[in-house]
């Protein structure tokens, strides 16, 4: 089986030596390592991608458990096969309520074969949509809607998530958060294209640019920001000159964002798709 382990603490010498040890002692072979020294921080962090032979998920568990304590290190082991027919989603959101409802509803219409085990929020904007959907909502958001971290790391733990959904949730995850669910497993929309129009307003600066084509981007989410070959899903739409501005917005938020989303979660989730040295490759 495919398994992901990723590994975060404090910078140490020798901190990937046992976990490496381990895993190829139980016979498995390594497709990809990447490990990360910020000096200025003295952060560690490590992603491994192995293949594991079946029946041995248990053990490894309980190994990583146990170097986990020695070390100090945070580390996770995951693997897509352990909930391979139903895994289970956090949907993170902020205001904006199209994108986050298009997910649920394809969960519910059976398009996107998992659970939405939560949804997420820096903001209360979201919490009737969780409740119309029987989901549970969880706020972690501060009186200024900034977002509490380590309460959405424990989140993710808390409900066993396999992959994170950003629904327009308009926060940027620090690095911390990215190594550890890294290997594919944080799934952004972005309402612009990329890499032609990054920030907060690529409606704005597509348009100022007179662009008649506005689109959106389902990317994967890695550590490094702006580091390109992420995307997952593109999809567009063509106005007509003249066009105002608020109805390219209205258009793109309403229906193209929704559109673009489910079907770049539904790839990932069917695994037509994957990140591999943080690049989409094809499964």
């Amino acid at each position: 089986m495919d398994v992901v382990i990723t590994a975060l603490g404090p910078d140490n010498v020798g901190l990937a030596d046992p976990i490496i040890h381990y895993v190829t002692g139980q016979g498995a072979s390594l497709s990809e390592i990447q490990m990360y020294d910020h000096d200025e921080a003295q952060l560690f962090a490590m992603l491994c991608r192995l293949h594991l032979p079946d029946g041995r998920l248990d053990l490894l568990e309980q190994a990583m458990q146990k170097i986990a304590e020695k070390t100090g290190l945070a580390i996770r082991v995951w693997s897509p096969d352990k909930r391979a027919d139903r895994p289970r989603i956090a949907l993170c959101t902020t205001y904006r309520t199209e994108t986050p409802r298009a997910v649920l509803q394809a969960v519910r219409d059976g398009r996107i074969r998992a659970e939405v085990a939560v949804v997420i929020g820096n903001r209360k904007k979201c919490q009737p949509l969780a409740e119309e959907f029987g989901i549970p909502f969880e706020l972690i958001g501060e009186a200024d809607g900034s977002a509490n971290e380590d309460a959405m790391v424990q989140m993710f733990d808390r409900y066993e998530i396999d992959y994170v959904v950003l629904a327009r949730y308009m926060r940027i995850l620090p690095p911390e958060t990215c190594w550890q669910f890294a290997g594919g497993r944080i799934i952004n929309l972005h309402h612009g294209l990329l890499p032609g129009f990054p920030g907060f307003r690529p409606y704005h600066d597509a348009y100022a640019a007179r662009m008649l084509t506005f689109g959106a981007t389902c990317h994967f989410i890695i550590p490094e920001l702006d580091a390109g070959n992420q995307t997952i899903n593109q999809e567009t739409f063509a106005v007509r000159p003249g066009t105002p501005l608020e109805e390219v917005i209205r258009r793109g938020e309403q229906v193209n964002e929704p559109s673009c989303l489910v079907e770049g979660v539904r790839r990932v989730i069917d695994r037509e798709v994957k990140l591999h040295f943080h690049r989409v490759v094809v499964s």
